[in-house]
């Protein structure tokens, strides 16, 4: 998709989502061709010409000031990640050739051999740093026994591949569908940032083309922040857990981030988190809590498969 088209869709998916009711515009009745708002009414809202809007949601982003981008994010009530993608499509369109190159590059940093060591030291929580891609591309040992089903999946693994084209996926996510609308934000936020990611652009093809759930979520341009929330997983060996996570930018390897999962002490998913970390450490006695469940399923460590 040109940088154009990408503006063009991803304003008017957002004005077609407000009201007049939600804008604050009154409502003088008589019928609308389009949903949402039109065209004039965004310019209004925003304080600038019906003429100048037209030209940017067109795709037109030449002279595109952060004032004007500012106006227009208040106008579509844009979030923050919103208003940070808006820019990003503004910022490629009118950057050359050469620019997005150096952008591109820089977003496919390595992994430092520091970072996998300070993930490895965090031995009490599940830790995994991701790209933009979504790729898995560092995890502690608990890290790997949390997300084992997405490593047996496939390599290098990958959150979107698994979610949208494994069928165990939605055995393993116990809010599928919730998780499935997240990673195709954040897949949409990272397609804003890197357009000419090659690798990315072949991933969001090979999605699109396989699952008709990924080609539906893509055309809704919704985009979003990977701050924290509460990952909701079954596993096969602990049983449910409600994992809380964080995720951290890793500064030497733009585009990645750590993300560190852990549950609130005192909760069954506290206690799993403790029988999955013994599960997962190799020459480890059984403690009584690994027993009692070993007796519950049937099932033990020489059973991980």
């Amino acid at each position: 998709m040109s940088s154009s088209d990408a503006i063009r869709d991803f304003l008017t998916t957002r004005r077609a989502r407000l009201s007049l009711e939600q804008a604050g515009l009154p409502d003088f009745g008589g019928r609308r061709r389009v949903p949402g708002l039109r065209r004039e009414e965004v310019a209004l809202l925003a304080g600038m010409s019906t003429e100048y809007y037209v030209r940017l949601e067109r795709g037109n982003a030449t002279g595109v000031s952060d004032s004007i981008l500012d106006g227009i994010s208040r106008a579509l009530q844009l979030s923050t990640a919103e208003h940070a993608h808006l820019r990003e499509l503004v910022l490629t369109a009118n950057e050359g050739a050469s620019a997005r190159r150096r952008r591109g590059a820089a977003r496919r940093s390595p992994i430092r051999a520091g970072v996998q060591q300070t993930i490895d030291a965090m031995g009490d929580v599940p830790v995994i740093v991701q790209n933009g891609r979504l790729d898995l591309v560092a995890s502690n040992r608990l890290g790997t026994a949390l997300f084992a089903p997405m490593f047996e999946a496939g390599t290098p693994p990958n959150f979107a591949r698994y979610v949208f084209l494994h069928p165990g996926a939605p055995g393993f996510y116990r809010d599928h569908h919730d998780s499935a609308e997240q990673l195709v934000a954040l897949l949409r936020s990272e397609a804003g940032r890197a357009p000419h990611d090659r690798d990315l652009t072949n991933l969001i093809g090979e999605l699109s083309t396989r699952s008709q759930f990924f080609a539906t979520l893509w055309a809704a341009h919704d985009v979003r922040d990977h701050e924290t929330g509460v990952k909701r997983v079954h596993h096969d060996v602990v049983g449910d857990l409600d994992l809380v996570y964080e995720a951290f930018d890793v500064l030497s390897a733009r585009g990645a981030q750590m993300v560190v999962f852990s549950a609130q002490p005192g909760t069954a998913s506290h206690d799993g988190l403790r029988l999955l970390a013994s599960w997962a450490t190799p020459d480890r006695e059984p403690d009584e809590s690994r027993s009692d469940h070993t007796s519950a399923t049937g099932r033990g460590p020489e059973d991980r498969s």
